[in-house]
């Protein structure tokens, strides 16, 4: 009996990561679709390499816009609710987007998605943290970067699919209206399948609703478990009644919003978003053609999603700091290659694939997945939406950043430097993450917080 209950809540805490983490689907596919409609936007619109990262930073607008107000819609009227508002959001804008007349509808279109992608980034994995057991939490949560990735590998395929549909003329008139409008597919998926998830235990604790609370708790766990999560979830938020952001600012709280603000701006700066917002024209650039360039940018999906299964497989064992070490410094390597093959003007694009993909491999498996896991990890209860919706509102900004002067940095100061800039920013993540960064594996939310605690010495960082 005993067994089949275990079975029984894997499958159900399996539902909960799966439901929640489709909203990194939503990312994925925002994310690699339009480095597959941009090359037709571009010649249908004559667009400048300002205006054409504009396009493409547009979502993020409404992305820092989105995780800006998470934090208090969510602790208003719930994650649940306010991730399936993301959902309808966002297939509202891959109609919207598909049925375009004009480069002003089109951002428009891209600023409504963004504000659905920016609720679901900040409560996703902040969602699952709240739910999971300390003892597979990493794993879990790693389902929305997996989601991610499984999102940006297939719509790499779609691209290219649709690519070879028709001539180039074709893809130029209504090829990439395809390409946006497959998006509303994901969102009324992810919309239905959050009907079949409870809302988060410690946000209804929150809120005073100790029973249902106590009652998601024991199918996720067992009884005993449960009784003992619910009155550490009940101490935790006792002891701090204030939810201002100004507790953020306070010694301990305020290393941890130092170090989720990090962790947020490094993983969009060392150049993974770069490559695939503009795999294909990075691409062309080194010789691909004639649609290989789609095909080249699909394999670098592929590798994504196989390295992002290794991370979900290794993280609660290797641990977080340990794997964005050894992640930061290969991609710093490997970034100095790919700005070589640019430098020395190799005319065989075949080495660019092969750094390309080593460089993805080892984003994969750190500096990937892990700030998403650990920047709801390191809050405490009381102040987990807040925070977490402030730390990805710098991911959303830079983001933005990368998005919008990628093209005017390749186009103006050429690959090489574009590159060996990305190097740089590596080796100074490396350096961040293993002075600063903490150790959580395997602790409790509850535990992680005392981390913070300038009196408590109960839980050291781990170096």
């Amino acid at each position: 009996m005993n067994i089949m209950k275990e079975k029984q809540s894997v499958w159900y805490v399996l539902l909960i990561a799966s439901a929640a983490g489709m909203a990194g689907f939503l990312y994925g596919f925002d994310t690699a679709v339009i480095s597959g409609a941009i090359g037709f936007l571009q010649e249908l619109y004559n667009l400048s390499p300002a205006m054409e990262g504009f396009i493409i930073s547009s979502v993020m607008v409404g992305g820092v816009v989105g995780v800006g107000l998470s934090g208090y819609l969510s602790d208003r009227f719930g994650r649940k609710k306010i991730l399936m508002l993301s959902g309808i959001l966002f297939a509202v804008s891959a109609l919207w987007s598909a049925l375009a007349m004009s480069v002003t509808s089109l951002i428009l279109a891209r600023v409504l998605g963004g504000l659905g992608i920016g609720f679901a980034s900040a409560l996703s994995v902040t969602y699952i943290a709240e739910c999971a057991p300390p003892a597979i939490r990493g794993r879990l949560a790693s389902m929305y970067q997996l989601f991610t990735i499984i999102g940006i590998s297939a719509t790499f395929y779609i691209n290219l699919a649709v690519a070879n549909s028709g001539s180039y003329g074709w893809g130029v008139e209504t090829g990439w209206r395809w390409m946006l409008g497959y998006g509303v597919v994901p969102g009324v998926l992810f919309f239905i399948m959050l009907i079949f998830i409870p809302e988060s235990p410690r946000y209804l604790v929150k809120k005073q609703k100790h029973t249902e609370a106590f009652h998601t708790l024991e199918k996720i766990n067992n009884t005993r478990t449960a009784e003992l999560e619910l009155e550490a979830i009940q101490t935790s938020l006792r002891s701090e009644s204030s939810t201002s952001v100004r507790e953020l600012l306070k010694p301990g709280l305020r290393k941890a919003m130092a170090v989720g603000i990090f962790l947020a701006l490094f993983n969009q700066v060392i150049g993974m978003n770069a490559v695939t917002y503009y795999g294909p024209t990075i691409f062309r650039l080194v010789g691909f053609e004639n649609n290989t360039e789609f095909l080249a940018t699909s394999l670098i999906g592929t590798v994504q999603v196989i390295f992002t299964v290794v991370a979900i497989l290794l993280i609660d064992k290797a641990g977080r700091k340990r794997l964005m070490g050894v992640g930061s410094s290969l991609m710093a390597i490997f970034m100095v290659l790919i700005g070589s093959v640019f430098y020395f003007d190799v005319g065989n694009g075949i080495w660019a694939l092969l750094f390309i993909m080593g460089f993805t491999a080892a984003f994969c498996i750190s500096m990937g997945p892990i700030p998403w896991i650990m920047i709801p990890e390191i809050f405490p209860n009381h102040m987990r939406a807040k925070a977490v919706g402030i730390a990805t509102m710098f991911l959303w900004g830079a983001n933005w950043a990368i998005g919008q002067f990628t093209p005017v940095l390749i186009n103006n100061a050429g690959g090489a430097f574009t590159f060996w800039m990305f190097a740089v920013i590596n080796v100074i993540c490396f350096v961040f993450v293993m002075t600063i960064v903490p150790e959580t594996k395997n602790k409790s939310l509850e535990e992680i917080e005392t981390i913070w605690e300038p009196a408590k010495k109960a839980y050291r960082f781990e170096k």
